[in-house]
């Protein structure tokens, strides 16, 4: 007799499994995809801080160095001093000493990643400083300086109360640095030091082929206790 084909059976895959090579693909393709999506939000953010670094206000570099004088004039009187610094200086780090400097503001480029200068773009310091100052009258001055920038919306960046003999410093800022103030007080010279940055602006006068920050000519007014009324 002829043998009966012997019966075999085969069982449908379920409905919706796929094989373990897609679904590595699969795998693959969502976690490039959320590699790429955040690349783009890197790059987005990247090129928003750059093009806000060159969306700067115009200025004229004399109301701007006014602006520095007046933190610094500030500050001069939250310590408690009352010398009046005439403007210049003699000699840096010993003497008496109150001037205007200009630097060069910066653009990071589209990324952020480069490092150039704006052209008609520049920001004003002013550095001043006193010599024959006791710790009596710096030690109380700085903690006063310390809480004052607290109260008044400053971001204090670094604080730092000197052991016996060693430096005292107060460094503070605000909008992201846009502003920044530093003060040290060095007791082994009895020298105090201070200065205001402020932020960054055109010079509505800037015109192409000038050389050096704009505003690097100016001369402060002297720099002593407030006249109150």
């Amino acid at each position: 007799m002829p043998e009966e084909p012997v019966a075999t059976s085969t069982t449908p895959a379920p409905t919706g499994s796929r094989s373990p090579v897609l679904g590595a693909l699969g795998c693959g393709c969502t976690a490039l995809v959320a590699v790429l999506v955040v690349v783009l939000v890197l790059v987005v953010q990247l090129a928003w801080g750059s093009w806000g670094s060159t969306d700067l206000p115009r200025a004229a570099p004399e109301d701007m160095a006014s602006r520095a004088f007046q933190r610094s004039q500030e500050a001069y009187d939250v310590v408690g001093f009352k010398r009046t610094v005439e403007p210049g200086v003699e000699d840096i780090g010993v003497s008496t000493e109150n001037t205007f400097s200009s630097g060069f503001c910066y653009d990071g480029g589209l990324l952020g990643l480069e490092d150039k200068t704006v052209d008609g773009a520049y920001r004003m310091s002013h550095s001043w400083a006193l010599d024959h100052v006791p710790a009596s009258r710096a030690v109380s001055g700085l903690r006063r300086l310390h809480q004052h920038f607290k109260d008044n919306g400053w971001e204090v960046t670094s604080y730092r109360e000197g052991a016996k003999g060693q430096d005292w410093d107060l460094f503070v800022q605000r909008d992201d640095g846009a502003e920044r103030m530093s003060f040290t007080w060095f007791p082994d010279r009895e020298y105090f030091t201070g200065g205001a940055t402020g932020s960054c602006a055109y010079d509505p006068e800037w015109e192409n082929g000038d050389v050096g920050p704009a505003g690097d000519h100016q001369s402060p007014p002297a720099l002593g206790p407030a006249q109150r009324d």
